[in-house]
């Protein structure tokens, strides 16, 4: 695919604001979902039923709503997409936070099959925790 076809595949998943259809069409089903260590439920998941259950699972014990909302998107041409932006979250006790971020998506088929992410997880830990 080309770069903005990379790029589309993941506007499309950010601007659905993770509605499960949209993740189901362009999040690859061997996905490895590997999240900065200090973010709430860093590590590595492997498995888009693991990403759900793994991490999504216990984040959203603790918010209402989290989302990522992209703001600037680039692309190479071995299937990379660079996308800067930041989660809109709310947690359970009425707190928002806006927590920059970047993720580097790797596309496969037209599938988002890698993502690496890095966040201002300090920012998320004090709406959760402070």
């Amino acid at each position: 695919m080309s770069a903005s076809e990379n790029i589309a595949v993941v506007r499309k998943m950010y601007e659905s604001k993770a509605d499960p259809a949209v993740l189901q069409e362009v999040i690859d089903p061997e996905i490895v979902w590997d999240i900065t260590p200090g973010f709430p439920g860093g590590g590595v998941y492997n498995g888009f039923e693991s990403v759900g259950r793994d991490f999504f699972g216990p984040l959203f014990a603790r918010v209402d709503t989290f989302y990522p909302v992209g703001e600037e998107y680039y692309a190479d041409d071995a299937d990379h997409v660079f996308a800067l932006g930041h989660y809109h979250g709310e947690t359970k006790a009425g707190k928002t936070a806006d927590v920059r971020f970047i993720h580097i998506w790797t596309v496969r088929d037209g599938k988002l099959a890698e993502l690496r992410q890095a966040a201002d997880s300090l920012v998320l830990d004090r709406a959760l925790n402070g």
